[in-house]
């Protein structure tokens, strides 16, 4: 019988469910790819707009099925570091979520990063964006900003991806 017990508690605390860390509040460590860039230097200055689902419609306009976002952040230029000032991120009124770094930070050529808004973030809703606001040397090509959305659930997959638009 002392056994049996044993065996149940042991199957209960290990079938006990951990509270998830949620990744899109800090995803990275933006404070180690700070840089101060003198005002002097000749960059070109820059904005960009990039939609984002954290969730979308299902069925009807009263069900939404929540997604997993990846924003992929891209230095497209193979010579030059580029400059993000601001990641902004807005939820379908408008108002911000969440502003993933405060200082200027550096992407050097062809590097990649990227903000992840977990599944289960509800605060964006059916309509969230970035705003993206950077700076590049003169004649480097444009960052490129995507969102990747997807879900799955059991044999069931949902993917697409959003390009970003300058806006400024």
């Amino acid at each position: 019988m002392k056994n049996y017990i044993l065996i149940i508690l042991s199957l209960t605390l290990l079938s006990c469910n951990n509270q998830k860390e949620i990744s899109s509040v800090d995803f990275k460590n933006w404070s180690k790819r700070h840089l101060a860039i003198n005002t002097k230097d000749s960059l070109e200055y820059g904005k960009s707009y990039l939609s984002v689902y954290s969730q979308i419609y299902s069925i009807s306009e009263h069900k939404t099925h929540s997604l997993t976002a990846m924003v992929s952040i891209r230095n497209t230029s193979d010579t030059d570091t580029i400059y993000l000032l601001k990641a902004e991120y807005y939820d379908t009124k408008g108002k911000s979520v969440h502003s993933y770094f405060d200082k200027t930070i550096f992407l050097a050529p062809l590097e990649t990063t990227e903000i992840i808004i977990d599944e289960v973030e509800k605060n964006g809703e059916t309509g969230s964006n970035f705003i993206f606001e950077w700076k590049i040397p003169k004649d480097c090509p444009e960052p490129l900003f995507e969102g990747i959305m997807n879900s799955t659930k059991g044999q069931q997959g949902l993917s697409f991806s959003t390009q970003s638009k300058r806006i400024k």
